[in-house]
């Protein structure tokens, strides 16, 4: 089974029938209004900090016949940081951090798909922050298919990775006087996304 035929009670219940594969190719729109990019970073080596970036586009092609044949586009506005502390957000996108003036975007674009089995997938591709461009995997799970109110035909998905941040030139950091550092090098990345199948 593919991770592009999900069947469960919530799909059911809502009137969504599990698609077959084949019915779910084509292409999609990234639905931002309905879609959420986030992080994760360990602050003072004591607590969890998340964030999301709040204006992105992306795409989509789904390949329901051979699902290795999928691919993904994603656009991010580093301008657009939100932590829920302004101070922080300032600092996040000055010179210490993601330089958002010189680099106003994040981008990934896939060069592979892989079907785990299930519901589950995983995606590879090229992430570029600051300039700087390398592979990341993301592991995700399709969550469904329906046709909206409005008629739009959506599919879902969720995915996580982990970064190093320092692999990317994000180096930025301040010492703690009982010992480790200010901002973890590892970031958790989350990804919930609903995409709306082009007419």
């Amino acid at each position: 089974m593919s991770i592009f035929s999900r069947k469960d009670t919530e799909t059911a219940t809502v009137g969504a029938a599990s698609p077959d594969l084949a019915a779910l190719t084509g292409d999609y729109t990234i639905d931002p209004a309905h879609s959420t990019i986030g992080f994760v970073a360990r602050h003072a080596m004591v607590t969890n900090v998340k964030g999301s970036f709040q204006d992105f586009t992306g795409t989509l092609h789904l390949d329901g016949t051979d699902p290795s044949r999928s691919t993904a586009s994603l656009d991010v506005v580093m301008d657009s940081i939100e932590t829920g502390n302004a101070d922080r957000d300032g600092h996040l996108k000055s010179s210490d951090f993601f330089k958002a003036d010189e680099f106003p975007a994040m981008t990934f674009r896939s060069t592979a798909a892989e079907a785990l089995g299930g519901d589950d997938y995983r995606i590879t591709g090229d992430l570029t922050i600051l300039g700087t461009t390398r592979p990341l995997t993301i592991d995700l799970e399709f969550n469904g298919a329906a046709k909206d109110p409005f008629g739009n035909e959506r599919v879902g998905f969720e995915g996580k990775a982990e970064i190093l941040r320092s692999e990317w030139g994000l180096t930025w950091n301040a010492a703690l006087e009982t010992g480790g550092v200010l901002v973890s090098d590892k970031i958790k990345l989350s990804f919930d996304i609903s995409a709306i199948r082009n007419a």
